[in-house]
């Protein structure tokens, strides 16, 4: 398979390619996919808690757990919410981030339950309208002892891998968030595919400062009961105390999202132990990429998901020093097919990790997937000549119709972030008279550099063509971003 190339013949061959590449060393990677789907995330936690009870699991603020106490943990809630729920039945966990998060999250599964899981920060009018949407038997704000006070539950498989196990929402930043039922299967295919991928093994320890109820985070959470290794969380991001976490904890993997690189001080500190670092949520800048070399020495891995879909692509983890790492999303992990559509080049895939539909969304479902089964992700992507990994250009909703012509916002920001002088950049239209929609730009600058809007607009065109470029260019001190570090487009407004 030449990997220089624009255009595959077949993208199925193309995809299946691509998972040799991250799994040289397997002879059967459709057999190997088949077999990471099967079980449970609650019955794969507790056999690693049966094998060693003792190792430690999860830390997260002052509370730190074995995997033997995690899972008595789980057992004493699951017999507690097992008398308020049956199979099947959904529980929305609001609680604030601790051990016992895990364990009330476990627990659920443990009984059969669906767990909803929210961000503790929403207000009421937020928790409400997931409510309406989830319809929940239990909703739980908060966690007390007496939750955990009764006799441990005995082990009894209440699920399988096509069961439900998790009602996700979409994040909402373009609209009402959706919601996203995905099943055990699905989302240990997602996992153990990236954990083969990255050469995950119970000797790791995992550092992030992620939120549990977010994929990015509970990903994490699940990789670590897995495979029996170790996550040190942190309940809130703060760039000194996150090394500092990662020296302390003698971590081997830190996952963190583009912003929370770009805000790594400079620090004495040693970092030898860590093999891996990835970044994933939103795009990776240039500047973010840079900076995570100088402090941790080495660019990110890029990894590329969605809430519908789980992880479907990463760079390839024994290639990490290709050159210009920012610019791409890597290859397709095993199990998902990855394809760009003719015409537009939107990114579909299709896999044992994809949702099977929205969550009571007839209207939604008929838009999300082509009339051959694959799910429309709405990113526009390409594949790199000199590379052949993907690069993602923008999204289809986002498209800029300036003069009758299309302008996508990613191949504008990447222009104006290759400006020494521009840390990050964020492109979005404003309403114009003469041309329908001006493509704008918003800038933060690089420490010690000097904002100049004309300068920034002379670059752009040297870069792209005229009709690209942005009319005006505003400058900011920091981008709006939502809780997972994704650029939040509807902020966004003239600065006078």
């Amino acid at each position: 398979m030449m990997w220089g190339m624009a255009q595959p013949r077949s993208w199925e061959a193309w995809s299946r390619a691509a998972w040799r590449r991250h799994l040289p060393d397997v002879a059967d990677p459709d057999a190997f996919v088949a077999a990471i789907g099967h079980g449970t995330i609650h019955g794969l936690a507790h056999a690693t808690a049966h094998a060693t009870p003792d190792r430690p699991a999860i830390r997260i603020g002052g509370g730190e757990v074995t995997h033997g106490q995690l899972d008595s943990r789980a057992a004493r809630f699951a017999r507690w919410v097992g008398n308020q729920i049956a199979p099947g039945d959904r529980v929305l966990i609001a609680a604030p981030l601790g051990v016992d998060w895990v364990a009330c999250y476990l627990g659920t599964l443990r009984v059969g339950g669906v767990a909803v899981l929210v961000n503790p920060a929403y207000t009421r009018a937020e928790l409400d309208q997931l409510v309406v949407a989830a319809q929940p038997v239990e909703i739980l704000t908060q966690l007390d002892e007496s939750m955990f006070a009764a006799d441990p539950a005995p082990w009894v498989e209440s699920a399988g891998p096509d069961t439900t196990a998790v009602l996700a929402f979409t994040s909402g930043t373009t609209g009402l968030p959706k919601g996203v039922p995905l099943t055990h299967r699905q989302l240990l295919t997602s996992i153990r595919s990236a954990m083969s991928a990255w050469r995950w093994r119970a000797r790791d320890v995992l550092v992030h400062a992620l939120p549990l109820f977010h994929q990015h985070g509970l990903g994490g959470v699940h990789a670590t009961l897995i495979a029996g290794s170790r996550l040190s969380c942190l309940t809130r991001f703060d760039p000194e105390a996150l090394l500092a976490e990662v020296v302390r904890a003698k971590a081997t993997v830190l996952f963190a999202v583009p912003t929370m690189y770009q805000r790594l001080p400079d620090t004495p500190y040693e970092l030898n132990r860590l093999r891996l670092s990835v970044s994933g949520s939103a795009a990776l800048g240039r500047a973010a990429a840079e900076r995570a070399e100088h402090v941790l020495g080495r660019a990110p891995l890029v990894r590329y998901g969605a809430t519908e879909s789980g992880l479907d692509t990463s760079h390839v983890y024994t290639d990490l020093r290709h050159p210009d790492r920012a610019r791409t999303i890597g290859l397709p992990l095993p199990g998902i097919e990855l394809r760009l559509a003719a015409g537009d080049g939107e990114i579909q895939l299709r896999g044992p990790q994809v949702f099977g539909g929205y969550w009571g969304d007839g209207a939604s479902n008929q838009s999300a997937f082509t009339e051959d089964g694959w799910f429309r992700t709405g990113d526009i992507g390409r594949v790199d000549d000199s590379t052949g990994e993907v690069i993602i250009e923008g999204r289809s909703k986002e498209v800029i119709i300036t003069g009758g012509l299309n302008v996508y916002p990613r191949e504008v920001e990447i222009a104006l972030e290759s400006h020494p002088g521009v840390a990050e950049a964020v492109v979005a239209p404003l309403a114009s008279e003469e041309w329908g929609e001006q493509v704008t730009a918003w800038v933060v600058m690089a420490p010690g550099a000097t904002f100049d809007e004309r300068v920034l607009i002379n670059h752009s065109r040297t870069l792209l063509a005229a009709y690209k470029c942005p009319k005006r260019v505003f400058e900011m001190d920091t981008l709006p971003r939502n809780h997972v570090g994704k650029i939040d487009r509807r902020k966004l407004q003239p600065i006078p």
